[in-house]
């Protein structure tokens, strides 16, 4: 039996996107690879999560998470997927 695929959605809105979400994108993106972890999170964007003020921000399993720091991405990434 396979786990649960798990999900990542990276806010693209403007606003998000702005701040920082482009380097969000690719610091997921290279967290995941080498975790191995590419078939058991599934990475996605979306417009708009509507907490402009707060972003850059990106939701992990439906949980929204507001102000994401390139810095702190891979120590709040292990938080949520830590093997």
């Amino acid at each position: 039996m396979t786990a649960p695929l798990r999900e990542i959605v990276v806010c693209l809105g403007s606003a998000c996107f702005s701040r920082g979400n482009t380097t969000t994108i690719t610091a997921v993106q290279e967290y995941i690879k080498v975790r191995g972890l590419e078939n058991e999170i599934n990475v996605t964007g979306t417009l708009c999560q509507h907490k402009c003020r707060e972003g850059p921000n990106i939701a992990i399993d439906g949980e929204c998470l507001c102000g994401i720091n390139p810095d702190t991405l891979p120590a709040l990434l292990d938080q949520h997927f830590k093997q």
